[in-house]
Protein backbone atom coordinates (compact mmCIF):
# COMPACT_ATOMS: atom_id res chain seq x y z
CA UNK A 1 0.00 0.00 0.00
CA UNK A 2 1.43 3.33 -1.05
CA UNK A 3 2.73 5.64 1.61
CA UNK A 4 -0.16 8.87 2.44
CA UNK A 5 0.08 11.55 0.26
CA UNK A 6 -1.48 14.14 3.17
CA UNK A 7 -1.92 13.17 6.37
CA UNK A 8 -3.93 15.17 9.20
CA UNK A 9 -4.35 14.70 12.66
CA UNK A 10 -5.34 15.89 15.66
CA UNK A 11 -6.60 18.66 13.26
CA UNK A 12 -8.84 21.62 15.26
CA UNK A 13 -9.95 25.16 14.92
CA UNK A 14 -11.89 27.27 17.22
CA UNK A 15 -13.31 30.25 15.80
CA UNK A 16 -13.83 33.30 18.38
CA UNK A 17 -17.15 34.68 19.35
CA UNK A 18 -18.59 36.84 22.20
CA UNK A 19 -19.10 34.19 24.70
CA UNK A 20 -15.71 32.27 24.20
CA UNK A 21 -14.18 30.34 21.50
CA UNK A 22 -16.46 28.46 19.45
CA UNK A 23 -15.69 24.72 18.93
CA UNK A 24 -16.03 24.16 14.51
CA UNK A 25 -13.75 21.12 14.38
CA UNK A 26 -12.19 19.54 17.00
CA UNK A 27 -9.42 16.32 16.59
CA UNK A 28 -10.21 14.98 13.06
CA UNK A 29 -7.49 12.69 11.56
CA UNK A 30 -7.44 11.07 8.07
CA UNK A 31 -5.43 10.46 5.12
CA UNK A 32 -5.39 10.12 1.41
CA UNK A 33 -3.04 8.50 -0.42
CA UNK A 34 -1.56 8.92 -3.91
CA UNK A 35 -4.14 7.93 -6.65
CA UNK A 36 -6.88 7.82 -4.54
CA UNK A 37 -10.25 9.33 -3.62
CA UNK A 38 -11.51 9.84 -0.05
CA UNK A 39 -14.80 11.32 0.85
CA UNK A 40 -15.51 13.78 3.60
CA UNK A 41 -18.79 13.96 4.30
CA UNK A 42 -21.59 15.09 6.97
CA UNK A 43 -24.32 17.66 6.56
CA UNK A 44 -24.12 21.24 6.97
CA UNK A 45 -22.57 22.73 9.87
CA UNK A 46 -20.34 18.92 10.26
CA UNK A 47 -16.90 21.08 9.76
CA UNK A 48 -16.44 19.39 6.37
CA UNK A 49 -15.27 23.17 4.34
CA UNK A 50 -13.25 24.15 7.55
CA UNK A 51 -11.13 20.98 7.77
CA UNK A 52 -10.57 21.34 3.89
CA UNK A 53 -9.73 25.29 4.31
CA UNK A 54 -6.99 24.30 7.61
CA UNK A 55 -5.24 21.67 5.40
CA UNK A 56 -4.34 24.24 2.93
CA UNK A 57 -4.16 26.88 5.53
CA UNK A 58 -7.15 29.42 4.12
CA UNK A 59 -7.61 29.79 7.92
CA UNK A 60 -5.29 28.65 10.52
CA UNK A 61 -5.85 25.53 12.60
CA UNK A 62 -6.37 25.81 16.52
CA UNK A 63 -4.12 22.73 16.95
CA UNK A 64 -3.10 19.17 15.23
CA UNK A 65 -0.65 18.53 12.09
CA UNK A 66 -1.26 18.27 8.52
CA UNK A 67 1.72 17.08 6.75
CA UNK A 68 2.02 16.59 2.78
CA UNK A 69 4.54 14.48 1.52
CA UNK A 70 6.69 14.67 4.41
CA UNK A 71 6.17 18.72 4.54
CA UNK A 72 4.81 20.60 7.78
CA UNK A 73 1.70 22.53 6.07
CA UNK A 74 1.32 24.29 9.79
CA UNK A 75 5.55 24.99 9.80
CA UNK A 76 5.83 26.13 6.47
CA UNK A 77 7.36 29.92 5.29
CA UNK A 78 5.18 31.71 3.34
CA UNK A 79 7.48 30.51 0.20
CA UNK A 80 7.58 27.03 0.60
CA UNK A 81 3.70 27.01 1.70
CA UNK A 82 2.84 28.87 -1.93
CA UNK A 83 4.48 26.20 -3.17
CA UNK A 84 2.40 23.62 -1.58
CA UNK A 85 -0.15 25.36 -2.98
CA UNK A 86 0.56 24.35 -6.32
CA UNK A 87 0.54 20.84 -5.61
CA UNK A 88 -3.10 21.45 -3.70
CA UNK A 89 -5.29 22.89 -5.66
CA UNK A 90 -9.13 23.72 -4.44
CA UNK A 91 -12.47 23.73 -6.18
CA UNK A 92 -15.27 25.80 -4.48
CA UNK A 93 -18.75 24.72 -4.28
CA UNK A 94 -20.38 28.02 -6.37
CA UNK A 95 -18.28 28.28 -9.29
CA UNK A 96 -19.48 31.79 -10.03
CA UNK A 97 -18.26 32.97 -7.06
CA UNK A 98 -15.13 32.05 -7.37
CA UNK A 99 -14.47 33.13 -10.80
CA UNK A 100 -13.47 36.63 -11.29
CA UNK A 101 -16.77 37.58 -13.58
CA UNK A 102 -14.51 40.77 -15.00
CA UNK A 103 -11.59 37.96 -16.06
CA UNK A 104 -11.88 35.84 -19.83
CA UNK A 105 -11.72 31.96 -19.79
CA UNK A 106 -8.43 32.29 -20.99
CA UNK A 107 -6.91 34.57 -18.07
CA UNK A 108 -8.93 32.50 -15.35
CA UNK A 109 -7.21 28.76 -16.29
CA UNK A 110 -4.00 30.81 -17.12
CA UNK A 111 -3.32 32.76 -14.13
CA UNK A 112 -1.91 29.93 -11.90
CA UNK A 113 0.91 29.78 -14.84
CA UNK A 114 1.72 33.28 -14.63
CA UNK A 115 1.46 33.06 -10.55
CA UNK A 116 3.90 30.07 -10.45
CA UNK A 117 5.69 30.54 -13.65
CA UNK A 118 5.11 28.03 -15.96
CA UNK A 119 4.62 29.22 -18.83
CA UNK A 120 6.62 31.61 -20.44
CA UNK A 121 5.29 33.68 -23.29
CA UNK A 122 1.63 34.54 -23.91
CA UNK A 123 1.77 31.66 -27.03
CA UNK A 124 2.68 28.54 -25.11
CA UNK A 125 0.22 30.07 -22.15
CA UNK A 126 -2.52 30.12 -24.45
CA UNK A 127 -1.79 26.40 -25.76
CA UNK A 128 -2.06 25.19 -22.27
CA UNK A 129 -4.98 26.70 -21.51
CA UNK A 130 -6.21 25.32 -24.74
CA UNK A 131 -5.20 21.84 -23.90
CA UNK A 132 -6.79 21.97 -20.52
CA UNK A 133 -10.34 22.96 -21.94
CA UNK A 134 -10.56 20.12 -23.80
CA UNK A 135 -9.50 17.92 -20.90
CA UNK A 136 -12.57 19.34 -19.44
CA UNK A 137 -14.57 19.31 -22.28
CA UNK A 138 -14.49 22.54 -23.55
CA UNK A 139 -12.71 24.78 -26.51
CA UNK A 140 -10.86 27.46 -28.24
CA UNK A 141 -14.64 28.80 -28.51
CA UNK A 142 -14.74 29.46 -25.11
CA UNK A 143 -10.89 31.33 -24.09
CA UNK A 144 -12.81 35.28 -24.70
CA UNK A 145 -15.84 34.57 -23.20
CA UNK A 146 -16.71 35.21 -19.51
CA UNK A 147 -18.26 33.52 -16.45
CA UNK A 148 -22.02 34.82 -16.99
CA UNK A 149 -22.11 33.18 -20.28
CA UNK A 150 -21.64 29.47 -19.26
CA UNK A 151 -24.11 27.31 -17.33
CA UNK A 152 -23.10 26.53 -13.65
CA UNK A 153 -21.55 23.09 -15.13
CA UNK A 154 -19.70 24.81 -17.84
CA UNK A 155 -18.31 26.79 -15.20
CA UNK A 156 -17.47 24.21 -12.77
CA UNK A 157 -15.30 22.46 -15.65
CA UNK A 158 -13.87 26.00 -15.98
CA UNK A 159 -12.72 26.07 -12.64
CA UNK A 160 -11.44 22.71 -12.65
CA UNK A 161 -9.41 22.89 -15.73
CA UNK A 162 -8.03 25.99 -13.39
CA UNK A 163 -7.14 23.99 -10.47
CA UNK A 164 -5.49 21.99 -13.27
CA UNK A 165 -3.09 24.06 -14.72
CA UNK A 166 -0.25 23.67 -12.22
CA UNK A 167 -0.44 20.33 -12.40
CA UNK A 168 -1.74 19.99 -8.46
CA UNK A 169 -1.35 16.24 -6.90
CA UNK A 170 -3.83 16.80 -4.62
CA UNK A 171 -7.21 17.83 -5.62
CA UNK A 172 -9.72 19.22 -2.69
CA UNK A 173 -13.38 19.08 -4.15
CA UNK A 174 -15.42 21.56 -1.62
CA UNK A 175 -18.85 20.35 -2.59
CA UNK A 176 -18.46 20.60 -6.44
CA UNK A 177 -21.65 19.64 -7.80
CA UNK A 178 -24.55 20.21 -4.90
CA UNK A 179 -25.54 23.52 -6.56
CA UNK A 180 -25.79 21.69 -9.91
CA UNK A 181 -29.00 19.61 -11.47
CA UNK A 182 -28.45 16.26 -10.84
CA UNK A 183 -27.59 14.97 -14.67
CA UNK A 184 -24.84 17.63 -14.74
CA UNK A 185 -23.33 16.55 -11.32
CA UNK A 186 -23.21 13.21 -13.54
CA UNK A 187 -21.56 14.60 -16.06
CA UNK A 188 -18.94 16.44 -13.32
CA UNK A 189 -18.42 13.45 -11.43
CA UNK A 190 -17.60 10.73 -14.37
CA UNK A 191 -15.09 14.27 -15.36
CA UNK A 192 -13.45 14.40 -11.92
CA UNK A 193 -13.47 10.28 -12.19
CA UNK A 194 -11.86 10.13 -15.70
CA UNK A 195 -9.38 12.99 -14.77
CA UNK A 196 -8.18 10.87 -11.52
CA UNK A 197 -7.34 8.07 -13.84
CA UNK A 198 -5.80 9.90 -16.42
CA UNK A 199 -3.67 12.08 -14.86
CA UNK A 200 -3.05 9.85 -11.52
CA UNK A 201 -4.84 12.82 -8.84
CA UNK A 202 -5.19 12.19 -4.82
CA UNK A 203 -8.69 13.46 -4.28
CA UNK A 204 -10.39 14.99 -1.08
CA UNK A 205 -14.15 15.15 -2.54
CA UNK A 206 -16.52 17.01 0.04
CA UNK A 207 -20.19 15.92 0.12
CA UNK A 208 -23.28 15.53 2.06
CA UNK A 209 -24.52 12.99 -0.46
CA UNK A 210 -23.60 9.70 -0.10
CA UNK A 211 -24.67 8.74 -3.00
CA UNK A 212 -22.00 11.16 -4.50
CA UNK A 213 -18.93 9.64 -2.61
CA UNK A 214 -20.47 6.30 -3.14
CA UNK A 215 -19.67 6.97 -7.12
CA UNK A 216 -16.62 8.40 -6.89
CA UNK A 217 -14.49 7.55 -3.40
CA UNK A 218 -12.27 4.70 -2.14
CA UNK A 219 -12.42 5.97 1.34
CA UNK A 220 -15.23 7.36 3.61
CA UNK A 221 -14.75 9.97 6.44
CA UNK A 222 -18.43 10.65 8.26
CA UNK A 223 -18.29 14.08 10.12
CA UNK A 224 -20.78 15.25 12.79
CA UNK A 225 -20.75 18.09 14.70
CA UNK A 226 -16.96 19.06 13.83
CA UNK A 227 -16.04 15.24 14.47
CA UNK A 228 -15.07 12.44 12.68
CA UNK A 229 -17.46 9.71 13.80
CA UNK A 230 -17.09 6.85 11.37
CA UNK A 231 -14.29 6.12 8.85
CA UNK A 232 -13.31 3.23 6.20
CA UNK A 233 -13.27 1.94 2.95
CA UNK A 234 -16.57 3.19 0.63
CA UNK A 235 -17.65 -0.48 0.83
CA UNK A 236 -17.78 -1.19 3.77
CA UNK A 237 -18.96 2.51 5.25
CA UNK A 238 -21.84 2.18 2.56
CA UNK A 239 -22.98 -1.11 3.12
CA UNK A 240 -22.50 -1.58 7.09
CA UNK A 241 -21.97 1.45 8.80
CA UNK A 242 -21.25 1.43 12.47
CA UNK A 243 -22.07 4.56 13.90
CA UNK A 244 -25.66 5.52 14.14
CA UNK A 245 -25.32 8.79 12.08
CA UNK A 246 -23.69 7.01 9.57
CA UNK A 247 -26.50 4.79 8.80
CA UNK A 248 -28.86 7.50 9.08
CA UNK A 249 -27.20 9.33 6.67
CA UNK A 250 -27.37 6.48 4.43
CA UNK A 251 -30.86 6.28 5.02
CA UNK A 252 -31.52 10.43 4.21
CA UNK A 253 -30.20 9.52 0.79
CA UNK A 254 -32.84 9.88 -1.89
CA UNK A 255 -34.05 7.22 -4.66
CA UNK A 256 -36.29 7.49 -6.90
CA UNK A 257 -38.85 5.27 -6.06
CA UNK A 258 -41.88 6.11 -4.14
CA UNK A 259 -42.31 3.04 -2.03
CA UNK A 260 -38.67 2.55 -1.15
CA UNK A 261 -38.57 6.26 -0.08
CA UNK A 262 -41.65 6.17 2.22
CA UNK A 263 -40.22 2.61 3.49
CA UNK A 264 -36.98 4.78 4.33
CA UNK A 265 -38.77 7.27 6.17
CA UNK A 266 -40.12 4.49 8.50
CA UNK A 267 -36.81 3.80 8.97
CA UNK A 268 -35.05 7.36 9.52
CA UNK A 269 -37.64 8.30 12.19
CA UNK A 270 -37.14 4.96 13.82
CA UNK A 271 -32.77 4.99 13.81
CA UNK A 272 -32.72 8.91 14.09
CA UNK A 273 -29.45 10.02 16.29
CA UNK A 274 -29.40 10.94 19.66
CA UNK A 275 -30.65 13.98 20.54
CA UNK A 276 -33.77 13.44 17.63
CA UNK A 277 -31.76 15.41 15.17
CA UNK A 278 -31.43 13.64 11.33
CA UNK A 279 -28.84 14.41 8.96
CA UNK A 280 -31.52 16.56 6.09
CA UNK A 281 -30.56 14.96 2.38
CA UNK A 282 -30.58 18.86 1.78
CA UNK A 283 -27.85 20.22 3.54
CA UNK A 284 -25.74 21.70 0.98
CA UNK A 285 -22.51 23.00 3.51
Amino acid sequence: MPEPLLQVKGLTHHFASRGGPTVAVEDVAFEVRAGEAVGLVGESGSGKSTTARCVLRLIEPTAGSVVFDETDVLAASPRRLRELRREMQIVFQDPYASLNPRMTVEALVGEGLVVHGLAGGRGARRRRVLELLELVGLDAGHLERHPRDFSGGQRQRIAIARALAVEPRLLICDEPVSALDVSVQAQVLNLLRGLQEQLGLSILFIAHDLAVVRFLCDEIVVMRDGRVVEAGPAHRVLREPHDPYSRALLLATPVPDPAIETRRRAERRSSSPAGGRSPSSTATT
